[in-house]
């Protein structure tokens, strides 16, 4: 089997990249990441060391995805501008590399007659249907986002351009016979994340705990009341990973994936698990300037696919942020390039 992973050098391709390789006898995969992150040339490192190899190129160059002479079988599809706030500033760069991006790669897929696996986010919702379930939270009513949850109204400039991928992805099915599967994630991590304010809020918030730098509740009523569920690397390689096994039975179809019940958790609520693991207690800001971007409240229904994959995560919540801090202890100068 040969598998393209685009974005293969972030924190998500290069994790799917390490567990394909392991867990499927004789495949080939080829990673597209033009390297654009800091920390995406330790991770090629890491892939080379594994004889993955990376073509440095921006998926939305259509005349260099079209030189790749490496005939796929499935394209992982990881890469992306995951930054709301950057689609605000720079919403030519974001559509372009996001939405164009998906096109050139269904192209590919075209030309290679190859299913895609699509990683789209939780941020295809609009902003509005946080807020109403973060009401209805605030009154002990846990409400989820899943398959059938209202796409209609404002999401952000990177959430439009995920929902507008979706769409494609299915008019290509429709027209040229592409298989696909759409999977919608919320919040991962784990590691090897080099967690930032827009990317990798778990790994950040741990990390600044870990070093003793500031942090600020930002938004809202700035008491870091925002709920998230949070999901692991590995849980998600592992979905990833039976998809790919059940292709040809399950296919054409959209999944939310998250953490769901297991492990949701608010902003308050990480500080206190983040003091426990690192014994560090620091001073937190309060800015109740909340931006028009941003959500209050996200959490997954895993409803659907329990019943196709009879798949649910399995890391423990504070058992995974444990592992994350040992990462950082055993890998603390190397990270603090990064972060």
């Amino acid at each position: 089997m040969n598998i393209v992973i685009t974005g293969g050098c972030g924190f998500i391709g290069s994790s799917l990249c390490f567990y394909l390789k392991k867990k499927i006898k004789n495949v080939k995969i080829v990673s597209i990441d033009n390297l654009s992150k800091s920390y995406s040339r330790f991770n090629l490192k890491k892939l080379k060391k594994i004889g993955i190899k990376n073509y440095k190129i921006n998926i939305s160059n259509k005349k260099l995805i079209n030189k790749i002479n490496f005939k796929s079988d499935i394209i992982i599809d990881c890469s992306a501008e995951p930054a709301v706030e950057t689609s605000r500033e720079k919403s030519s760069d974001v559509l372009n590399s996001n939405l164009v991006g998906t096109i050139n790669i269904l192209e590919k897929c075209r030309k290679d007659n190859s299913k895609i696996i699509f990683l789209s986010s939780s941020r295809v919702y609009p902003i509005k249907e946080s807020y109403n379930k973060f009401k209805k939270y605030k009154k002990k009513t846990l409400d989820f986002f899943n398959e059938k949850t209202n796409i209609i109204g404002p999401k952000t400039l990177y959430g439009y351009s995920k929902l507008a991928s979706e769409m494609l992805i299915e008019e290509y099915n429709y027209c040229y016979n592409i298989d696909y599967i759409i999977n919608r994630f919320g919040l991962v991590t784990g590691e090897g994340q080099f967690g930032k304010v827009e990317q990798g809020l778990i790994s950040l918030w741990l990390w600044r705990h870990f070093q003793n730098k500031k942090l600020e509740y930002k938004g809202y009523s700035g008491k870091g009341e925002q709920i998230r569920d949070v999901l692991f690397a590995d849980d998600l390689c592992e979905i990833i990973f039976k998809q790919i096994k059940n292709f040809k039975i399950i296919k054409n179809e959209i999944f939310c994936i998250g953490g769901g019940t297991k492990s949701f958790i608010s902003l308050l609520a990480l500080t206190k698990v983040c003091e426990k693991i690192t014994g560090n207690k620091i001073n937190i800001g309060s800015n109740k300037h909340t931006s028009i971007y941003d959500i209050p409240y996200y959490v997954t229904s895993l409803k659907k696919i329990k019943k196709f994959y009879k798949w649910k995560p399995k890391e423990n919540l504070t058992e995974g942020l444990f592992k994350i801090y040992k990462w950082m202890k055993n890998n603390k100068n190397m990270i603090q390039k990064y972060f």
